[in-house]
């Protein structure tokens, strides 16, 4: 709906009112997927949706210690703003925060009344674009794994994990999380209604995995970015720390995210869009197909193929910082080659068993810190790529993989992983000129930053002998 269309306003405000709400908090991601917001009077709810939000356009360059990089458009223009206009489809009420209630926002550069070139979610809306070309819709499952800390002072970083338990994968209750957090957390999300389904405990202590329905795309990426804000928001609530960094610790494991892929099919049976929703009014899966190799349609092996070409391009967005490259390697059970397989968990992407309605592949390339719509975008845009090029996958890998003699490694740092992005330029012709420009620039800068500072480790490893 438009947000300066007054009734509708004026409906929710009402709706609002009568459950006790007097506070929106609007709210978009930055360019590393972290929440941006503003609470706003209900009153001035009306002044908001008319005239949008200003907010400094350098917060998309603004650093996780507070720094602004010389992004272009920022420091260099003098610091201008960008709007942000409340999205009211989006509305929900905070189940753990009485009287205020929350909605995404849409962010445009009111010098030129477009979406602004960093905002992660015109990225995806821009890529989706792309994919509404070929009479497709895509479909995306996401499952995010994170840490749950505690207040430490005597460990490095001031927390550690809140349980040492080991052994407790795939398990529930008390066993692994001695005073329910999971069960608490699951609630409260169930009660945001951001499509939350299941939980459970993961490899390393204190670590869990919490499972989103899958839905269309950007409507999945709204939920994922809302689902790791709450998880961080309710551990806040208890004096604690939860974390979607890839690797924080050294003694264990990282924490991935990974997307389940599909699409619906809106061509009609001669290849025509189809307004009614797919073939002859039925959505139909277009990776399906049990006629076809491994009973996936060429449209399913020729993404796969793609995401197989654009990988090392794509682990820039799939693993974007520093940290993400030390969730790699031998015995991690993370991905750092490029190949796939049916139904092989060692394979960097996985095509599940199922087969019809429930096609797909899952990319296991993520780790948790990315930003979902700039995953979902650059997964969306490489296998956009392949379908459109119509390349076929090689043969899927067998048995347990990480073996280099039989494929590819991926980037293995990333400065590798950026000089990747900025070569591709098939893909970046795909995610536009100005926003790889920027996350280029911030991601460089990150890099420049970690390289100059003295860690923990160098101290230690040094000190005392030299």
């Amino acid at each position: 709906m438009s947000a300066s269309d007054t009734d509708p306003v004026r409906h929710h405000m009402e709706r609002l009112a009568a459950e006790g709400v007097d506070v929106v908090r609007v709210t978009y991601p930055d360019l590393i997927g972290t929440e941006r917001a503003r609470d706003v009077l209900l009153d001035h709810l009306p002044a908001a949706c008319a005239h949008g939000l200003a907010f400094c356009r350098a917060v998309y360059h603004t650093s996780p210690q507070g720094d602004t990089v010389a992004v272009a458009g920022g420091l260099d223009a003098g610091l201008p703003d960008i709007s942000v206009t409340p999205d009211l489809d989006t509305l929900t009420v905070l189940p753990w925060e009485p009287g205020v209630a929350t909605c995404l926002g849409d962010v445009t550069d009111p010098a030129t009344g477009r979406p602004a070139p960093e905002s992660p979610r015109d990225l995806l809306r821009a890529v989706l674009g792309h994919w509404a070309a070929q009479g497709l819709r895509p479909v995306v499952g996401p499952e995010l794994e994170y840490f749950l800390c505690e207040p430490a002072p005597d460990r490095s970083g001031g927390w550690r994990r809140t349980s040492d338990a080991q052994g407790v994968v795939y398990t529930a209750g008390l066993r692994a999380d001695p005073d329910n957090h999971l069960l608490r957390t699951l609630r409260l999300l169930r009660d945001l209604n951001i499509g939350v389904t299941s939980g459970n405990h993961e490899y390393d202590g204190g670590q869990f995995e919490i499972n989103l329905t899958h839905g269309e795309a950007l409507e999945a990426a709204d939920r994922a970015f809302r689902f790791k804000a709450a998880v961080k928001e309710l551990a806040r609530a208890e004096g604690r720390l939860a974390t979607f960094m890839a690797k924080p610790f050294n003694d264990a494991g990282g924490s991935g995210f990974h997307l389940h892929l599909s699409a619906l099919d809106d061509r009609d049976d001669k290849g025509v869009r189809d307004d009614e929703g797919g073939r002859n009014g039925r959505e139909a899966n277009a990776f399906d197909d049990p006629a076809a190799p491994y009973g996936l349609s060429a449209t399913a092996r020729h993404a796969i193929a793609g995401v197989l070409a654009h990988a090392p391009a794509l682990a820039a967005l799939a693993n974007p910082t520093v940290n993400s490259y030390k969730r790699f390697g031998p015995d991690t059970i993370a991905p750092w080659l490029v190949d796939w397989g049916l139904d092989n968990r060692s394979a960097m992407v996985r095509v599940p068993p199922e087969r019809g309605s429930g096609a797909r592949f899952e990319l296991r390339l993520g780790d948790a810190g990315a930003n979902p719509y700039l995953l979902i975008a650059g997964t969306l845009a490489a296998a956009l790529l392949g379908i459109r090029a119509g390349q076929e996958p090689p043969a899927p890998l067998e048995g347990y993989g990480y073996d280099t003699s039989r494929s590819a490694v991926l980037p293995m740092s990333l400065p590798a992983a950026l000089d990747a992005l900025e070569a591709d330029t098939e893909l970046t012709g795909l995610l536009g000129k100005d926003f790889t420009a920027a996350y280029l620039t911030y991601k460089r800068d990150e890099v420049a930053r970690f390289q100059r500072h003295v860690t923990d480790w160098e101290f230690t490893e040094y000190g005392y002998h030299l």
